[in-house]
Formats: C-alpha cells, structure tokens, sequence
C-alpha cells in the first residue's frame, strides 16, 4: 500500500517525510491507459505527473491544510496542464493535458515552458468557506533567481517554498510506472519553538538560526538527502533509505500512515454521477445517442475513467426506482 512516514532530528531545527504512492499511483496510471480516447500518458509525462503527486503529498501533509492542496504546472508547450490534488485525508488524484508531440527524453522546459511562460501555482482551497472567502494560490516561473529555466520540479518546488515560507527545503523526487515517491527534509523556525530553542548544536541564539541558508545542522543533512538517487528512492523501503542517509543521526520516528490513513487514490467523479447527467440530456437525445453509437460512453475529464451505459443501462436511468430492472452485469 502506499505509505507516508513522517520523522524529527532529535535536538535539531529539522524534519522529515517520505511518500511511498504505490496502489494509488498505479491506479491513476491505470484509468488513463484504459481510456481508448487518449490512452496512456507519454512516459515524460507519467514521470512529471508522478513526481508531482508525490511532492503534492508530502506538501499537504506538511501544512496540515484543513482544504484541498492543488499542485499545477502550466505553460505554452505540448503538454498543457499538470495537476496533483490532495485533500487533508491524504485522498489523491492527479492528471495531464497534452496537445502535442513529445520526445521521449523531454525535459520540463522542453514540455511546458518552451518560450519562458510556464509557471507553477500552488492553491490552498479551504474545505469550509466563509462567505466571500477565496482560495490561496502562489504561483512562480519555472526559472531561477537568474532567468535560468529549471529542468527538475524540486527545483521549482524548493525555489517556491523558500520564496513563500522562507524555509530551506530539500526535495528528492521519483517515479516510474510502479512508484511514486518523494523525500522531504525541512528546516524549522527555532524561534518560538519550546522543544527547540537552545537545543541546537553550539547555537546560542535562536535568532541566528532562522537565518536562511546558514543553519549548519539542516545544511548537513540537507547534502546526505540529495545524495539519495532516483533508483534508491524508488527501489528501497523507507527504513533501508533512512539507515543509508542518517545513520549518524538520532531520528524520531511517527506511526507511519497507510491505508486510509495514509495517501489513497479518490476522484469524485462515480457512475452514479454520470447517470445523474445523462438523466439530464434527456431520454429523447440519450435514446439518439443510442442508435448513433450502440452505447453511451462518458470519460471523467479528470481521471480519465470510462463510463459505458448500453441500451438496458440506459433505460433504467429513466425508469421510476420501483420498476427497474436489474443493472448490467458487466462492470465498465
């Protein structure tokens, strides 16, 4: 199951996560491929995606965001939008919009900021508005203080929180066709922080530690988490990577979440959904579609997934409840 493990350095300004998306990952991958009218992400495309849903769920659990946290890269190349939405109960779905050819080695300016014009945008969108009340959303370029374009989304990821947060971040970020996976490792303000202040090595001042860039503790264990490669990431358990990487260190670990506790795919949309809208065409242009096509096919716009209704499915969407026949037995 996919698995997110949350940690502490013991006595230092700095934690940690992990994100293991295994089954979810799996089942976006596995709508989208199913789905006869855009079939499989490009395989450039399935790695960004994937990298982003990742690094979407380390951020929500990070924040503890009581709303809907909507990672999105967007711009003017082939591939149009990127999305990773995750909800507070680590419930996830991802998806992507390409209009173009893409070469197989595509990197990220190459995909989506041909000319300079992709950006990122994180939006935090609240599970209970108040009136009048509108989500947040950051965006940036997808270059760096100097203009330079990035190639990486944990470049752009960490260039976003150190402009938004002012917090050193460190992300490691991989997937395949199995896993999605990301490693996190965050400074935390030591002002303020009871169970922090005063604890840090040689520091005096807590002051002097918020200072971006110069906390010696979180620079060090920020070099042992970029050593970690692609295929560690996304071949090794989490205790191998955290063993390999911290060995020296004194870390605290947290229950690790999974299941429904941890990160799980959801996507709102539902057969009965789409019967509620085709109930909405009406039965005259529904019983149209019918013998236009033999069946009615919807796709979620999000995830992918087909809906398939046939003559019988049909006519007991505008049947009374009492006098429906059994359903279909075939499960589309």
């Amino acid at each position: 199951m996919s698995e997110l493990h949350k940690f502490l350095f013991d006595g230092l300004p700095v934690r940690g996560m992990i994100v293991r998306l295994t089954d979810a990952w799996q089942e976006i991958l596995a709508r989208r491929a199913s789905n006869t009218a855009t079939g499989a992400y490009p395989v450039p495309v399935a790695e960004l995606l994937g990298e982003m849903t990742a690094a979407a769920t380390l951020m929500q659990a990070n924040i503890k965001f009581n709303g809907a946290l909507i990672l999105q890269i967007f711009g003017d190349g082939p591939l149009k939008v990127v999305v990773a939405e995750v909800k507070p109960d680590l419930s996830l779905r991802a998806t992507a919009k390409v209009l173009g050819e893409l070469d197989a080695d595509a990197h990220l300016s190459e995909m989506v900021n041909a000319t300079g014009k992709g950006r990122c945008a994180i939006t935090l969108d609240p599970k209970d508005k108040l009136p009048g009340q509108q989500p947040y959303q950051g965006v940036v370029p997808l270059v760096d203080a100097d203009g330079r374009k990035l190639e990486r989304l944990s470049d752009v990821l960490q260039h976003y929180m150190l402009q938004s947060e002012q917090l050193d971040t460190t992300l490691v970020l991989a997937s395949d066709d199995k896993v999605a996976a990301g490693l996190l490792i965050q400074r935390l303000p030591v002002k303020g922080e009871a169970n922090l202040e005063g604890t840090a090595r040689g520091v005096k001042d807590p002051i002097s530690v918020d200072q971006i860039g110069h906390n010696e503790d979180y620079n060090r264990i920020a070099i042992l988490a970029a050593s970690l490669t692609r295929e560690e990431l996304l071949t090794l358990d989490v205790e191998t990577i955290l063993r390999r990487l911290f060995w020296e260190e004194k870390l605290l670990r947290f229950e690790p979440q999974t299941g429904m506790l941890g990160p799980h795919f959801a996507c709102t949309c539902g057969r009965q959904r789409v019967a509620q809208m085709i109930r909405g065409l009406g039965q005259e242009e529904a019983e149209s579609i019918l013998v236009e096509r033999g069946d009615i096919e919807v796709g979620c716009d999000f995830c992918g997934k087909q809906y398939r209704f046939d003559a019988v499915d049909t006519a007991q969407i505008f049947t009374a409840p009492g006098d429906q026949l059994p359903a279909s037995p075939v499960v589309q």
